[in-house]
């Protein structure tokens, strides 16, 4: 938790352990810490420079702690100040950067990234940069980066950045899959799910894009592309797949519960699953659902709609809204 003013996890402790106990001498805080006494008294060496610890002048080897709301608070405004300066760099560069790329040169538009840590990188960087949307294809058989779970993107939909994801039939087969899409759903990211996607895709903005460069097999790489007519053509293929695409729902996802009468949150991830093209059997393993479960389930929906084939089911289920292109209010 400390990390963030410039601690690692053994100062940390021994910090922690020195403001439960006040005082103690090295010897003592290296058994609490079941570390090595070397290793106890760099660390308290280091929490005397941050300011958070200081050596007795009432007895020699004792180290006592500082009290942490005068001491961490001096360190955090300091961390602070450190930043909004970081943040003024970072507007300046900025906006010497657009005044350089008013007519950037065609060579300049699209970035070559190399090294599955590099892909993986930008990626990252990609999400953890966007303030407004991000916009994602996913393919069932990613080359640097996990098709379905990364930290950036909770990172990013915890400041309110939309998403908005395509994910092709085959990654619902993947292990786990539902249970991170089904994360996804939580942070009220939409999903949709389409036979294939044309490529791996990631959109920050309508500013950023990046597309996979190779195959499999090959080094993995990618291409950045900044604002120009190539990105505008990957912002329309993802509209136009997107458009496309079979809305995915699966858990509460915080909507309204439906009536009584009507399907429950299982039915409805059932009927999901099936009008992404999923069969009765894939979709009992992805659910943890018997077979007949899923089949009984069904024929209550059909039942309930009052229909007698599938096909109308799906229809029906548009028509009352339990599935939809758009977001429920």
């Amino acid at each position: 938790m400390l990390g963030a003013i410039g601690l690692d996890e053994i100062q940390e402790s021994a910090y922690r352990a020195l403001v439960a106990v006040g005082a103690a001498e090295v010897s003592d805080l290296a058994h609490r810490l079941a570390l090595p006494g070397s290793d106890t008294e760099r660390a308290l060496r280091r929490l005397e420079q941050q300011g958070l610890a200081a050596q007795s002048s009432a007895r020699t080897g004792r180290w006592v702690a500082a009290p942490p709301g005068v001491a961490l608070g001096a360190l955090l405004t300091q961390q602070r100040h450190a930043l909004e300066q970081a943040e003024l760099a970072a507007a300046l560069l900025a906006e010497e950067y657009r005044a350089d790329a008013a007519e950037p040169a065609v060579h300049d538009l699209v970035e070559v990234v190399t090294g599955a840590g590099a892909v993986a990188h930008r990626f990252h960087q990609l999400q953890l940069g966007a303030t407004s949307e991000v916009c994602v294809l996913v393919t069932g058989k990613p080359v640097a980066v996990s098709g379905v779970e990364n930290e950036s993107e909770e990172q990013a939909a915890t400041r309110g950045v939309s998403f908005r994801v395509v994910v092709e039939r085959e990654v619902l087969s993947l292990p786990s899959a539902l249970t991170e899409l089904s994360s996804a759903l939580s942070r009220d990211e939409q999903c949709r799910v389409v036979d294939r996607v044309p490529t791996k895709l990631v959109i920050s903005d309508a500013a950023l894009a990046m597309v996979p460069l190779t195959g499999h097999g090959a080094e993995p790489a990618a291409l950045v592309v900044h604002a120009s007519g190539l990105l505008e053509s990957l912002v329309g293929l993802f509209e136009a797949v997107w458009r496309d695409a079979m809305p995915l729902r699966l858990g509460e996802s915080g909507r309204p519960e439906e009536e009584s009468t009507g399907p429950d949150t299982t039915d409805l991830e059932i009927l999901s699953l099936l009008l992404a093209g999923l069969t009765d059997a894939s979709v009992a393993k992805q659910l943890e659902l018997g077979l007949r479960t899923v089949q009984r389930r069904v024929k209550g929906l059909m039942e309930l709609s009052g229909v007698s084939t599938r096909l109308q089911l799906g229809w029906h289920a548009y028509e009352r809204g339990w599935v939809s292109r758009t977001p429920l209010a």
